[in-house]
């Protein structure tokens, strides 16, 4: 090995239910992980800096910027990527909401809006605006003046709620089927 090589570093996560073992280079940020060693190209990258957002994940049930984790930090953890949420044919009632009130345009900010939105709701079922905004706040969107995001996740709310009151609401996945 010469001096400009990095000796790669074996690795276990467990991404939206599903456990990889690869070998990587202790600099190999999560994101890229994600989607070139993974092939999940739902998670985005946007500023590389942790600025906009747009590669938010879940990291053992919390929101963290991808592209500021290396992925030899998440050696053993559960990974949750926009992926999990739901299908095209039967979407997870976040996905639901954002789409029924406009919450996104041209979708580059939706996966980091999406699991921060799983993420507040599974810590409060029932946020206020300035909940929502602080929960937000740290995910840039360039196209919808945020207006409709904020209904997006107030209808969310409502949705799982109310689906919980009927026995068939659940933050948890519904792509896993």
């Amino acid at each position: 090995m010469t001096s400009d090589e990095i000796e790669a570093e074996a690795i276990t996560v467990t991404v939206n239910g599903e456990e990889y073992e690869r070998e990587v280079e202790p600099r190999r940020l999560l994101s890229d992980f994600i989607r070139e060693e993974i092939g999940l190209t739902g998670t985005h990258v946007g500023c590389e800096h942790g600025a906009c957002g747009m590669c938010t994940i879940l990291l053992d049930g919390e929101s963290v910027r991808s592209c500021l984790t290396f992925a030899v930090q998440a050696d053993g953890s559960e990974i949750e990527t926009v992926e999990n949420l739901g299908t095209v044919d039967v979407m997870h009632p976040i996905q639901e909401a954002f789409h029924e009130n406009h919450g996104l345009q041209c979708g580059f900010c939706t996966p980091g809006m999406l699991l921060s939105t799983k993420e507040l709701l599974e810590e409060n079922p029932d946020p206020d605006r300035e909940a929502i905004k602080e929960a937000l706040g740290a995910n840039i969107c360039r196209c919808t003046g945020y207006a409709p995001i904020i209904e997006s996740v107030e209808a969310a709310a409502e949705l799982l709620q109310t689906s919980t009151e009927t026995g068939a609401g659940d933050l948890t996945s519904m792509g896993d089927d």
